[in-house]
């Protein structure tokens, strides 16, 4: 049926922007309304496909939004007011930009005739937004709309990256027919197949190579089955980047462990023995430590990677498509003995992470919770980790099996945990969905536990609680200045997320802690639990 004169003149430009995002399978919002933001957020409120989930600070909405792309390829929006609204998002864009992740943010401005003068709450959007962001714009004319969000989305999408519109309120209100707009194709995602030269000259530098080894990073992460199968063609052992633990089993045979500052020793033996790194979606990054003298096959799908590390051979191109490529041309090996040795030292690694989790130590060490989670937390778990001592005894110690996880890379943020379970929850409502972090990266985002609560998100909160900023005690230590500032006075986190509605338990000695996670993954609530633990670590 053809709509009314007045109901086409209701349609307004926010209405369209929602209907349009919608359409491109962009329903998921995160802020906190405001009055430059109200049309906006009316147009959500009307469209029965999308979902504005209120948080209780603009960051947690960004850290979300950039958790959000982390964990499932799909883009979140950040849905926020002009001036403080807008600069709160600040820290989870940049994390969203550092990692590459796709993000939306849709920000209010004010009215189009207060621009200059200094209307409230009104900042330069365009120049605050410009280091954070492929793709970021003013909408000044309701007949553009249509086409910046477009091309917004492309940008985020293509260029993996944060892509900001400001919006002033009294443009998201205008008239607009959807029919009449221009538009641009958003792409739901690129893969990029490496050219026959670059494939062939990889095949031709793998075939050279006596001991090869093979380096996942998070790019391949969608790519383990292209890994692993060139793994067993070439006889050559699996290390990864932090950010790739997991992508396979830890006790698949091919797999070493963590390369660099919290890796396996056998990892580091490996890559310091062999002769050709094949780099796979990794970014090189000094944690991941690989030597500069070392030859490198790389492949990603970011040409501007390509080149960071001394290269033998650069493959632009998708991991899983090129691997794939590359794995039916080279030569496949005899067995050399790698799997035998790998799986001696990996027996040794075991072992020794079960000497260090020690079950009667008080307070409890976190090589025993982990060793406890790792035990206890179901297989596929979503895990959501946050940044500080938590995410150093994660890495080192943890044991993954079909759990995925997400964190905050080069940016190292603290906080990010509970926003990313949040995000978690809501894009996979059927998993049991696990937050691990610290009490001082609990601490900064905490308010949003009754968020978890608000919106019905079952999710368990590990918080490790030593009552210090322990990473940067550590940090002191190392460097040779005496403890200060990284004491933390805590609230009774248990007690605390019982007041917000959720549960609340307190685990002060050992033998407490498996039976206190097996009773939280049955909880089909937001539960807490508050973790005594020892801040030291090996002294």
């Amino acid at each position: 049926m053809k709509k009314t004169t007045s109901e086409e003149a209701a349609t307004t430009v926010a209405d369209v922007l929602v209907s349009e995002l919608a359409a491109w399978g962009v329903t998921l919002y995160f802020g906190i309304p405001g009055a430059s933001s109200l049309p906006l957020v009316d147009a959500v409120r009307k469209n029965p496909d999308a979902r504005y989930i209120v948080v209780r600070h603009e960051q947690t909405a960004a850290l979300a939004a950039s958790a959000y792309n982390k964990f499932t390829g799909k883009i979140a929006v950040c849905l926020t007011i002009a001036g403080p609204g807008a600069t709160n998002l600040a820290t989870g864009l940049y994390d969203a930009k550092e990692d590459r992740a796709s993000v939306l943010a849709l920000s209010g401005q004010v009215k189009t005739q207060y621009a200059g003068p200094g209307g409230i709450q009104e900042i330069d959007q365009d120049a605050f937004f410009r280091p954070i962001t492929v793709f970021n714009n003013t909408v000044a004319d309701p007949a553009t709309a249509v086409k910046l969000l477009t091309r917004a989305l492309r940008y985020a999408i293509i260029n993996r990256g944060v892509a900001q519109l400001s919006l002033p309120n009294d443009v998201q209100r205008e008239p607009l027919e959807p029919a009449y707009c221009e538009r641009e194709t958003c792409l739901p995602e690129v893969r990029v197949a490496p050219t026959d030269e670059a494939v062939g000259a990889a095949v031709a530098a793998i075939d050279g190579a006596a001991r090869p080894v093979i380096l996942a990073g998070f790019g391949a992460m969608n790519a383990a089955g292209a890994v692993l199968d060139l793994a067993k063609t070439i006889q050559a052992p699996i290390v990864t980047t932090f950010r790739a633990k997991g992508i396979l089993p830890d006790d698949n045979e091919w797999v070493a462990g963590i390369h660099g500052q919290l890796g396996t020793p056998h990892a580091l033996t490996l890559v310091l023995k062999s002769d050709l790194v094949i780099a796979c979606g990794t970014s090189f990054s000094d944690l991941t430590g690989v030597p500069e003298e070392k030859r490198a096959v790389h492949i990603d799908i970011d040409p501007l990677q390509l080149g960071k590390h001394p290269l033998e051979v650069g493959v632009w191109g998708d991991c899983a498509i090129a691997l794939s490529r590359i794995r039916e041309l080279v030569r496949p090996r005899d067995d050399s003995g790698i799997r035998q040795w790998l799986a001696e030292k990996k027996q040794e690694w075991r072992e020794r992470l079960d000497q260090e989790a020690d079950p009667d130590a008080v307070p409890i060490r976190p090589p025993y919770i982990m060793n406890v989670l790792s035990g206890t937390l179901p297989e596929d778990a979503v895990i959501s980790l946050d940044v500080g001592e938590n995410l150093w005894w994660f890495g080192r110690n943890f044991r993954m099996k079909r759990q995925r996880f997400a964190m905050s890379g080069y940016l190292g943020t603290m906080g990010l945990g509970l926003p990313g379970a949040i995000a978690a929850k809501l894009a996979y409502p059927d998993a049991t969905v696990v937050c691990i972090t610290g009490d001082g990266g609990f601490s900064m985002v905490m308010a949003d536990f009754v968020t978890a609560v608000k919106y019905d998100l079952p999710m368990i909160v590990l918080v490790l609680n030593n009552h210090e900023l322990a990473m940067i005690r550590e940090e002191q230590r190392e460097a040779g200045y005496p403890p200060y500032g990284t004491e933390l006075k805590n609230p009774d986190f248990a007690a605390f997320a019982e007041a917000c509605g959720g549960a609340g338990i307190r685990v002060t000695r050992p033998e407490e802690l498996a039976g206190a996670v097996t009773t939280a993954v049955q909880m089909n609530k937001p539960v807490l639990i508050d973790i005594e633990t020892d801040p030291k670590r090996f002294r």
